[in-house]
């Protein structure tokens, strides 16, 4: 009776350890890079935020990157009948280059943030490979941020 036991132990071992393996494969092709923090006035009240930006690349997507966006808590007063709970929001653009085919585009996006932060925001860009560099920067006074990554072909 304990010999059927063990069989099957060791094939949900088998199993968690050929997934986690896999799992190790697919994502070592895979790269993330993150870059400064770009502290932002905010529309909506007296606001002001920190906006995060990374890139995700992978030799899954030749000659794309995800971008990726999302502000941190909000800070400030704003309208309405929680002022210490404002809802504001502020228009983000990461602009890159591609270094090496000197292709440029942006991805604008509205990104609304509370006391809990904002929603990711996320879309497929097509760079091109090589090296993309970015300057990330907001609508209303901000300190803007550089970054830089590359793309595999």
């Amino acid at each position: 009776m304990k010999q059927p036991n063990i069989a099957r132990v060791a094939t949900v071992l088998a199993g968690a350890a050929a997934a986690a393996a896999f799992a190790a494969g697919a994502q070592a092709d895979a790269a993330t890079v993150y870059f400064p923090q770009v502290p932002t006035l905010a529309h909506g009240g007296a606001c002001w935020t920190n906006i995060q930006t990374w890139a995700d690349t992978s030799q899954e997507w030749p000659g794309r990157a995800i971008l990726n966006v999302r502000a941190t808590s909000v800070q400030g007063v704003g309208p309405g009948d929680y002022p210490f709970a404002p809802l504001c929001e502020v228009r983000t653009v990461i602009a890159w280059r591609n270094m090496n085919t000197g292709a440029v585009g942006t991805y604008e996006n509205n990104v609304v943030t509370g006391i809990y932060g904002s929603i990711q925001y996320s879309l497929f860009q097509d760079t091109g490979p090589g090296r993309i560099e970015v300057v990330v920067s907001t609508d209303t006074a901000n300190v803007p941020a550089r970054g830089s990554f590359d793309v595999p072909a």
